[in-house]
């Protein structure tokens, strides 16, 4: 504390004895002392003044700050009252320390936060012990919004374990060379690649972490299948989709991200390497599903190309024998054309 280094301040006499006695230096909250360490954090062996203002014009404001909501009142209240008095007097040029907030949940048990008194604390290493850290990390993202309070109580560590071990077993059964042109890899599974790797990129930005693992275990399933009834482990798609895999999913399960990116034979690290990124051409679908309906009924569903025309689709639409059977004979008195996904007829 400044207040230290003014000893006519500090040595004092005591009111109540008359004798010698020396004032408490330390009166400032521990939220207060912490409120501007982040300037300090860009330039730590800075000597002319609090921070470096160059490198402070670099890296602040801060991108995301992430809190329980009880520091609203108290940290973060203490954070942004230093900021504006920093720019008050010149040292900052803006008002505002942090882009961005997010609130986290709790884990809680049993419908209440965990305490002693209560009983319903969970033994964190017990939990690990059984399950491993990555399975416990996965259980916590995938059980919702990282804003909502979830019941230990209702989770399932040995389902994400499982799904742990199937993403595992794809980096095992990889067959293909590293470096393999993925351009002649079956179409279907490096489409569902490509998918999930937009889907996964927009959820992660978006801070839907519960939406991104949920997308890499459609991936898990997709490839699973790829290897099962497709060209198996030495199909390029496969490899594709579990080098993807392996990627994102070290944000979640880094332990299993690297085994499996070692697997794969890569080096030195998962966490080194570039994040996958989606082919626009592979996003598009090759056929889509159109419904047909006679008098309101759906009566047939065909996959059609996204670029049909509307002739083209009533043509299709009447040859289907489902839509005939309806039809028995009648002519057709209306079409209601909603190409590609929808043809509604009406019989004279």
């Amino acid at each position: 504390s400044p207040l230290a280094a003014i000893p006519d301040w500090v040595n004092t006499t005591c009111p109540g004895c008359g004798g010698a006695a020396t004032r408490d230096t330390d009166t400032m909250d521990t939220f207060v002392d912490s409120s501007w360490y982040y300037f300090r954090y860009c330039s730590p062996n800075y000597t002319e003044g609090p921070f470096d203002p160059a490198e402070v014009a670099k890296w602040m404001p801060v991108a995301q700050y992430v809190g329980g909501v009880e520091h609203a009142i108290l940290h973060l209240l203490y954070s942004r009252f230093f900021t504006k008095v920093l720019q008050d007097i010149g040292l900052v040029d803006f008002p505002e320390p942090f882009l961005r907030l997010m609130n986290q949940g709790q884990v809680i048990n049993q419908g209440k936060a965990m305490s002693k008194s209560l009983g319903n604390g969970v033994d964190l290493g017990a939990q690990i012990d059984a399950y491993g850290v990555d399975a416990i990390r996965t259980t916590v993202v995938f059980a919702g919004p990282p804003e909502d309070d979830i019941d230990w109580a209702d989770m399932s560590p040995g389902s994400s374990l499982k799904f742990l071990q199937r993403a595992h077993r794809l980096a095992t059964e990889v067959s293909s060379e590293v470096g393999v042109d993925v351009g002649t890899g079956e179409l279907t599974l490096r489409r569902a690649t490509h998918k999930a790797v937009a889907e996964v990129t927009e959820a992660v930005e978006g801070r839907r972490f519960n939406v991104a693992v949920a997308r890499m275990m459609e991936l898990v399933n997709a490839t699973r299948k790829g290897i099962d009834t497709g060209a198996g482990g030495a199909d390029a798609a496969v490899r594709e989709a579990t080098e993807a895999l392996a990627v994102m999913l070290s944000t979640v399960a880094p332990y299993v991200a690297e085994e499996m990116w070692e697997l794969l034979g890569h080096a030195p690290s998962v966490a080194n390497a570039t994040w996958p990124t989606a082919d626009p051409a592979l996003l598009v679908a090759d056929e889509v599903t159109c419904v047909v309906q006679v008098q309101g009924k759906v009566r047939a569903k065909l996959q059609v190309s996204p670029a049909i025309g509307e002739e083209d689709l009533k043509a299709a639409a009447l040859a289907d024998p489902g839509v005939q059977r309806a039809l028995d004979g009648r002519e057709v008195r209306q079409f209601i054309v909603r190409a590609p996904k929808l043809v509604s007829i009406v019989p004279a």
